[in-house]
Order: structure tokens, then sequence, then C-alpha cells
């Protein structure tokens, strides 16, 4: 727990940028580009893994476990980003999800969304959308 308590800071630091151009998305109070209780959608290849959050559920699934494993999480809301912290198989798992433009090098697929996990000491690269901010292109790649 404690070494989630430091990772949790490092992660959301890209996320705490300062806001001065008045992107949107962002406020005063933090990143409001995806709604507390929007389903955010999340993968990621090499090796394969993806998944749902909404609120402080979180579910993470992989080719070995299609089903899914589905544990809570904290949301914190940084100036340019999400992130959302939790615990899976006695592992630390920190997320941020920040707007940018994303491919998941597989598909014709553009999406609106990065996402940077971190399971114990494994950091992993990938992509997310929510069904207000869809991805673009085809729907079965």
């Amino acid at each position: 727990m404690r070494l989630l308590l430091l990772a949790t800071p490092l992660l959301l630091a890209a996320c705490q940028t300062e806001n001065t151009s008045g992107a949107p998305g962002t406020s005063p109070d933090g990143f409001t580009g995806i709604a507390e209780g929007e389903t955010i959608r999340f993968l990621g290849t090499e090796p394969f893994w993806g998944g749902t959050v909404k609120y402080d559920r979180l579910t993470y699934d992989t080719p070995e476990n299609p089903e899914g494993e589905t544990f809570p999480v904290k949301r914190f809301t940084g100036q340019g980003g999400l992130g959302f912290s939790g615990s899976l198989d006695s592992a630390s798992f920190d997320m941020t999800v920040t707007p940018g433009d994303c491919s998941d090098g597989m598909s014709d697929r553009t999406y609106p969304f990065t996402v940077t996990l971190k399971i114990g000491e494994e950091t992993r690269n990938g992509c997310a959308w929510t069904d207000a901010q869809p991805f673009d292109g085809p729907l079965t790649p």
C-alpha cells in the first residue's frame, strides 16, 4: 500500500501541468474532459490487455483472462487527465488517461486518449475512448 501511495503522485505528475491555454477539458479544479459516470474503455498491445473503468470499479482483462478481474480503484483528477489506482493480484495498479490522439498500431483506428499503465514494476502504454468520445475508424478492425 505504501508503494501505491508513493507511485500515484509520480504517475499523475504528467497530468499535473498548468493549464495556461484554456485547453478543452480542463478547469481550475482539474480535468473535466471525461464525466465521472462515463465508462472508459482502454486497450494495449504487446502484450494484449484491456478493460473498462466506471466510477470506482475497474475491470482488467487479458487473452489469458478474457472475463477479466474487477477491483476497486480510486479516481484522481489532474490538470491534464485522470488517474486510477488500486491493487491487482497483490500488485499496485496505477493508470493515467490523458487526451491525445492514440493509435493501437494494429488497426486503422484513432483513439482520443492515451493510457499509461503501471502494474507492479511493469509499465505499459495504450489507448482509450468513451461512448461520448469514441474512436475514429472501423468498428471491427
